[in-house]
């Protein structure tokens, strides 16, 4: 079984881990799990202002960060796994992932922020869904 575990370093995606966790101690074999933390690209502007070693230096610490308490919690579980850090819108970078790498599975938090601000907002894990033919277990 292939898994994609996406994370953002929120408390929800925390939850979402801990979910993987307990999946895996569940299964008679270890899947293939694959850690993805998609950051969004920078505005042209602020991109243009700090350079291009700054723009890869800002998306390679929130990437560290937002996978940190991921990895912590996966090494002392003992699960193994692969990470990934993209620059990509991150419902399309997810949809990409499960499409080219063949999961079985994509795990991931939702905020919950409800309906109204969902729609103005958009809502990662709605695109995922929407637009993905991979199963899809949201953590809350």
């Amino acid at each position: 079984m292939k898994i994609l575990l996406a994370v953002d370093g929120s408390d929800v995606s925390t939850r979402a881990v801990k979910h993987v966790i307990g999946l895996v101690r569940k299964m008679s074999a270890p899947p293939e799990l694959v850690l993805l933390n998609a950051d969004t690209p920078l505005l042209q502007a602020a991109a243009v202002k700090i350079g291009i070693e700054g723009v890869e230096r800002y998306h390679q610490e929130n990437g560290e960060y937002a996978t940190k308490a991921a990895r912590a919690a996966l090494n002392r579980a003992k699960v193994p796994f692969t990470e990934k850090l993209v620059v990509a819108e991150p419902a399309e970078a997810i949809i990409e992932e499960a499409r080219k790498g063949r999961h079985d599975l994509i795990v991931m938090g939702s905020h919950g922020r409800g309906a109204i601000k969902g729609l103005l907002l958009g809502s990662v894990t709605s695109k995922v869904i929407a637009n993905c033919g991979t199963p899809v277990t949201v953590v809350r």
